[in-house]
């Protein structure tokens, strides 16, 4: 037998099969699946308990297709955890937003209910990167490299941007591609972590697109210019800011008219935002590493030493993976102040899996969207 189960007192926990019904406050929280199936969508309704009244809310986030069976509860009155059944644990977890900081400012921004999706992911996540420089100094390049050599490790971060496609380029690969009235709602929805408006083009990074690398539990990288560097660092996610430069001023003019995608005009706007650019990286505070990108290979080379300093860090913590149990699925049986227990399904705790795991409330305490969301999980007994 492994570890004694602590003792839990035993929270209500909704397991409807159609919705979950959640008690946080003085609301109620009804999460179900819509009667339409083949629309795989979620239908979520708040109940105000002391007017009696029903709130539709405004919903952020990419949300999960939920499937037949489900156990619900909250934590810290702040979100609601979910966890589904009858599919792997790393995949079964969603977290629903109801009183976190960013769905308070959402709420104060939009006047209106708002709740928002997250994905919890298992393991101990690395922070995500912030790389940033001037046009043409070769930080695509660098990034290109570093997603070649480690692709399972490393996902990147596609930004969106209301400028034409260069030749070559692709939608969703190199950029979203969108238009300008698009990207003002987006924004204004609150669906940017950051935005900035450059060379007359607006540039974001929206939630989604750092969660769904996080998400796929990889270490995201953004490739954005100083100012969304700026509102990064000024917003709740946690990251690692490199600024990459050119080894003179007169270089990197050389390399953007080398390039031969721009008039005069355009190289005269970026050689002046450069120089705004370079003046900025030593502003206190901003930037964690300057990278001289003088000869490629050899910034490449430094670029993966600064990136092993969170290599401390364990990938995971999936004791549960190993054996070729990850395939057990699990629900929610109770929680005390510290832990919620999770108990396997009876075949799956047979077959060798963990009967009851232990998920570390500290792990889902405070929040931001696109934060690594790594959950700690112990196991408490098998067999």
């Amino acid at each position: 037998m492994g570890e004694e189960a602590v003792e839990f007192s035993v929270e209500k926990v909704a397991t409807d099969c159609k919705q979950n019904t959640v008690d946080v406050g003085d609301k109620t929280y009804v999460i179900g699946r819509s009667d339409d199936d083949s629309k795989s969508s979620i239908i979520i309704k708040i109940l105000d308990k002391q007017t009696q009244t029903w709130v539709v809310p405004t919903v952020l986030g990419t949300q999960p297709t939920l499937t037949k069976s489900q156990s619900a509860i909250s934590v810290f009155d702040e979100k609601i955890l979910i966890i589904e059944k009858g599919v792997p644990l790393n995949e079964s977890i969603w977290l629903l937003e109801i009183e976190t900081p960013f769905v308070k400012q959402q709420r104060k921004i939009k006047g209106t209910e708002v709740v928002s999706w997250s994905k919890g992911v298992i393991g101990v996540g690395q922070k995500p990167v912030v790389i940033s420089g001037p046009s043409g100094v070769g930080k695509g390049t660098l990034i290109a490299k570093l997603m070649k050599d480690y692709p399972s490790k490393f996902g990147f971060s596609v930004s969106h941007t209301t400028r034409s496609p260069r030749e070559k380029e692709i939608d969703g690969v190199h950029y979203h591609f969108t238009e300008r009235s698009k990207i003002d709602k987006d924004i204004s929805e609150g669906k940017f972590l950051e935005f900035a408006h450059v060379h007359g083009n607006v540039y974001g990074t929206s939630i989604e697109a750092v969660e769904s690398v996080t998400d796929e539990g990889k270490r995201c990288i953004l490739d954005i210019d100083v100012q969304g560097a700026r509102s990064v660092r000024a917003s709740s996610l946690e990251a690692i800011f490199i600024f990459v430069c050119p080894p003179s001023f007169e270089e990197l003019e050389k390399r953007l008219r080398a390039r031969g995608t721009e008039t005069e005009e355009q190289i005269q706007k970026r050689l002046r935002n450069a120089r705004a650019e370079l003046d900025q990286s030593n502003s206190p505070g901003l930037f964690d590493h300057l990278l001289v990108n003088d000869d490629l290979e050899a910034c490449y080379e430094n670029l993966k030493k600064l990136l092993t300093l969170d290599d401390s860090q364990e990938d995971s913590i999936d004791f549960y993976i190993k054996d070729g149990k990850q395939t057990a699925s699990y629900s929610i049986m109770s929680k005390n102040d510290s832990e919620i227990l999770l108990q396997s399904e009876t075949n799956e705790a047979k077959n060798g899996a963990a009967s009851l795991l232990a998920l570390d409330l500290s792990s889902l305490s405070g929040g931001a969207p696109g934060r690594t969301r790594g959950l700690k999980i112990r196991s408490i007994n098998s067999f």
